[in-house]
């Protein structure tokens, strides 16, 4: 296979994109009409209904993005013909059979799209349970059943998460889940049970008239219990986990590939080093730290972060395409550092130190924040106790101004007490994270890369391979600049 042509590959493709508004989906919009203007088209699916409102969304969170600079820099005044031309934006939603689209878009789409890229998801890891099943398990089935009534179909690309484990040790490999498998040895997982279980806990939470907050709250509760019975420590890679089954179970000759990246930050290269958008799971760790907030810190100082550069994932997306399409078979690409260029806790902190040292915040009244190393604990029991004994307190002092009529000292006190509760559903949150003990082996992806370099990969373009970054270097003049412009 002839690497030297993954440009011309794209050439005439039609490809449908989903999730278009999220991280990686623009990231990858964006390069592919970079690299080969000659695309033929890109549906992007959006999830208004009405047809007006998902192009004013294309607009105003993808196109409209500092993302595209480099892009409209090159195309000057043509570059609204250009998209006009080559994108089309599709009002629809994955939770819905045929995506919700209309039936003459159906048509439409159906004569021409070439390759489906699924990377619609909802990421939150305490996600509502029915909707979480709706978009990360649901919506997997239907995105494959909607490829393989396409007439020209060459490849359906299903964008997973590598973290769908729970309690885990040691390696874990690139394989995929059979229907019904558990984490941890349960039986009895069936996907069309947990449907009808999260609708008619639904129905009835409705029946009962009660505030649309406490359902809420009450349907993130039963994506929680759910996830840990069957051994996943929350509803988003619980449901991410079944999404890749019902993909496994329905896809029949469909040439199929699922990518499973760690976890996603700012880009490394293109289309220019730093660009991230929102706050993804290690940045909001940095922010705190480096406002001057966060002194102490529950985790394995020696746990290994797997990172990966949203553009080096997005490029191993493009050259898995190219290397599988119209292969009818299912592989599975897990898209991370940790196996071959581990970065550790440890080695984080101090690039983090360094940095805010060096490069100190400013506060509200303009003067620069002063850190200092954090209290690791490696013993997360140790930080609960403490966050329970400080509540214990806080409640009690409260209790008393209260009582005493302190409006003053009372808000104060509520306003900390709120803090510390919410610090405490963090730390219950990410605790399967920060004591997390698993390498993700990327042997495929390895594979995948060397393949493509001896049959000529122009490295500058596509490469993906996690041996070229300099963890300090990245961080520093990179990562940690970026989500300072960003976030900060």
């Amino acid at each position: 296979m002839d690497f030297r042509s993954i440009t011309e590959f794209l050439s005439n493709k039609t490809i449908l994109v989903t999730g278009v508004t999220g991280f990686i989906a623009k990231i990858l919009v964006e390069k592919i009409l970079r690299v080969q203007p000659n695309v033929k088209k890109l549906y992007l699916l959006v999830r208004p209904r009405d047809a007006q409102a998902a192009d004013v969304r294309v607009q105003d969170e993808v196109l409209g993005m500092e993302l595209f600079k480099v892009l409209k820099e090159n195309l000057g005044t043509n570059f609204e013909a250009f998209m006009s031309e080559k994108i089309s934006v599709v009002a629809g939603d994955i939770s819905y059979e045929n995506l919700g689209v209309t039936t003459d878009q159906m048509k439409d789409m159906y004569k021409r799209i070439d390759i489906v890229i699924n990377v619609a998801a909802t990421t939150k890891f305490d996600e509502r349970y029915d909707i979480a099943l709706g978009v990360n398990t649901l919506g997997a089935r239907n995105v494959v059943k909607f490829a393989k009534t396409c007439a020209n179909i060459q490849l359906l690309i299903h964008v997973s998460t590598a973290f769908v484990c729970g309690e885990k040790k040691g390696l874990i490999f690139e394989s995929p889940y059979a229907m019904g498998e558990t984490l941890n040895g349960v039986n009895g997982l069936d996907i069309d049970y947990e449907k009808k279980l999260a609708e008619q806990t639904l129905s009835n939470l409705k029946a009962k008239d009660l505030p649309e907050k406490e359902i809420r709250l009450m349907m993130q509760n039963l994506g929680n219990q759910r996830a840990k019975h069957y051994g996943w420590p929350n509803t988003y890679v619980f449901t991410k986990a079944m999404g890749e089954m019902l993909v496994g179970h329905f896809r029949g000759n469909l040439p199929v590939v699922i990518m499973r990246p760690t976890i996603v930050c700012s880009t490394l290269k293109e289309p220019f080093p730093g660009w991230v958008e929102g706050c993804r799971t290690i940045d909001s760790v940095a922010v705190t730290y480096g406002k001057g907030i966060l002194s102490i810190f529950p985790i394995d100082r020696n746990m290994v972060f797997d990172l990966i550069p949203a553009d080096m994932f997005v490029n191993s997306i493009i050259v898995a395409m190219k290397t599988h399409v119209r292969i009818p078979c299912l592989t599975i690409y897990q898209v991370g550092t940790s196996y071959r260029n581990p970065v550790t806790f440890k080695e984080l902190h101090d690039i983090h130190y360094h940095y805010f040292t060096n490069n100190p915040w400013s506060n509200g009244e303009g003067n620069p924040v002063i850190i200092r190393k954090c209290l690791v604990l490696n013993n997360i029991q140790i930080f609960e106790i403490i966050l329970f004994v400080c509540q214990f307190f806080i409640q009690t002092i409260l209790l008393f101004a209260t009582r005493m009529g302190l409006s003053d000292l009372q808000r104060t006190l509520f306003n900390f007490d709120k803090k510390l509760k919410k610090a405490m559903k963090l730390v219950n949150l990410y605790k399967p994270y920060l004591f997390f003990n698993s390498i993700f082996v990327d042997t495929n992806t390895e594979n995948l890369i060397k393949t493509a370099r001896e049959n000529g990969l122009d490295e500058d373009v596509f490469n993906f391979d996690p041996l070229c970054i300099n963890w300090k270097d990245y961080f520093i003049n990179i990562h940690i600049p970026s989500i300072v412009k960003y976030l900060f």
